[in-house]
């Protein structure tokens, strides 16, 4: 199975992060985190995504705040897909870098999730791994029963309580 390589932009995105690594520990999807900076580790980021396809991945998730050039500029290097995860900062809640992460020009595709948006880069990032897996499929379908059986309860919750 192809791996997620989930880069950073900051330490500080490990809360963004760890929703993220905990869909893709529980699909059983092999996966590997790093820090890396659009802008001050520049070629630790292009080395990484320019090499990702030969080192096994299949996907890369990209989570930075404010500026958010992390995703594009590792799109920039490698053909993977990669999904942006806009983080929220302390100015404009994340606006910024949804914007900055969205915005991409023609030619350097990003997917971009919602602000903080961890766990859904991880599902998505899933289903891109899916389209050639069967098993994983299986899995994911497994965890959207699952979902929709605890939605139904917590309806059946409120219908009891009223």
């Amino acid at each position: 199975m192809k791996k997620v390589g989930i880069i950073m932009g900051s330490d500080s995105d490990l809360p963004v992060v760890k929703k993220a690594v905990d869909v893709l520990k529980a699909l059983d999807i092999p996966f590997e985190v790093h820090v890396y900076s659009a802008h001050r580790t520049p070629e630790q980021a292009s080395a990484f995504a320019s090499s990702a396809r030969e080192k096994g991945f299949g996907v890369l998730i990209a989570a930075a705040g404010m500026a958010a050039h992390l995703a594009g500029a590792l799109a920039a290097n490698t053909t993977l897909p990669v999904i942006g995860i806009p983080c929220a900062g302390p100015l404009l809640d994340g606006l910024d870098a949804l914007l900055s992460t969205v915005q991409m020009p023609s030619g350097i595709p990003v997917a971009t999730v919602a602000v903080g948006g961890g766990a859904n880069a991880a599902l998505l990032a899933a289903q891109m791994l899916a389209i050639g897996d069967a098993d994983l499929t299986a899995r994911l379908d497994a965890r959207r029963k699952a979902d929709a059986a605890a939605v139904l309860e917590k309806d059946a919750g409120i219908l009891a309580r009223l």
